[in-house]
């Protein structure tokens, strides 16, 4: 779960800051936006293989304390 929050606080949070204070039809506004989808998703990405591995993690854990 922290790692989850890591990656909202120090990629995608940026990411939208930037993109709040360009003017998306200037041809700077597009460049971000070319520049943002890509690193936006991509961080997206990870950021729900950390939810997933903190849920396998945990439910593991709690599968094992039952079994014990």
């Amino acid at each position: 779960m922290v790692n989850t929050v890591l990656v909202t606080i120090a990629f995608n949070v940026p990411l939208n800051n930037a993109l709040a204070i360009v003017k998306l039809d200037s041809p700077e506004g597009a460049n971000l936006w070319a520049k943002y989808l890509t690193n936006w998703t991509l961080w997206n990405h990870i950021r729900t293989i950390a939810a997933l591995a903190a849920t396998a993690a945990l439910t593991i854990a709690l599968c094992d304390r039952v079994a014990k």
